[in-house]
């Protein structure tokens, strides 16, 4: 699998992990966009309409997604358990996400038109939105992913990076154009000669 995330690695290829880890910088990123227009008076519709469609097609629908539908269930059959174990709590903080994007979008509307009380329910989601993510990254790549590596063989990591890859064909051109979605994002926050830190 090709580094397509910008990041500064240098590979030419990228294990199924680090492909995994690659997405999660791209997500930091623009967890720091999302945190650094909240501090902003009022609340930016459009910036908050565009960080929902990264959520909900980078974060969740590419990234999460493969971790659900390929991951998960590949460590469940190395014998990592689904209950009470790392993957029930990685599965219980995607569906938590889940619900702080449902928030953010069901009061968007009235915040945008400067009602207050919906303004600090959009805010308070997006920062609850934004401690979970920062958190839940931290536990993958730090414990879930490093037992992944440890577990996964050579063979189960190819099956693994075919398995990522049929997934983004699937969809198309959607990973590049997320990628340009948190720049964009980014810039809106920092500016447009904001360089990001690179991990």
């Amino acid at each position: 699998m090709t580094c397509r995330c910008n990041c500064s690695h240098g590979h030419a290829a990228l294990s199924p992990i680090e492909a995994l880890k690659d997405e999660h910088r791209v997500i930091e990123r623009v967890l720091d966009a999302a945190e650094r227009v909240l501090t902003e008076p009022r609340i930016d519709r459009a910036f908050v309409e565009k960080l929902v469609d990264f959520v909900r097609n980078f974060a969740d629908g590419c990234h999460h997604a493969k971790e659900e539908k390929q991951l998960f269930p590949m460590l469940e059959q190395a014998g990592v358990p689904r209950e009470d174990g790392p993957i029930g709590c990685m599965l219980s903080e995607h569906e938590e996400g889940r619900q702080y994007i449902r928030a953010i979008l069901q009061d968007l509307d009235a915040a945008a038109a400067g009602d207050a009380t919906a303004g600090r329910v959009v805010r308070s989601a997006i920062a609850a939105y934004i401690d979970l993510l920062r958190e839940h990254i931290s536990k993958e790549d730090n414990v879930l992913f490093e037992m992944a590596e440890r577990l996964l063989g050579d063979f189960e990591q190819k099956e693994l990076t075919r398995a990522f890859e049929r997934v983004e064909e699937g969809h198309g051109d959607r990973h590049q154009k997320y990628l340009r979605v948190a720049e964009e994002l980014q810039q809106r926050a920092f500016g447009p000669t904001h360089q990001p830190a690179r991990s």
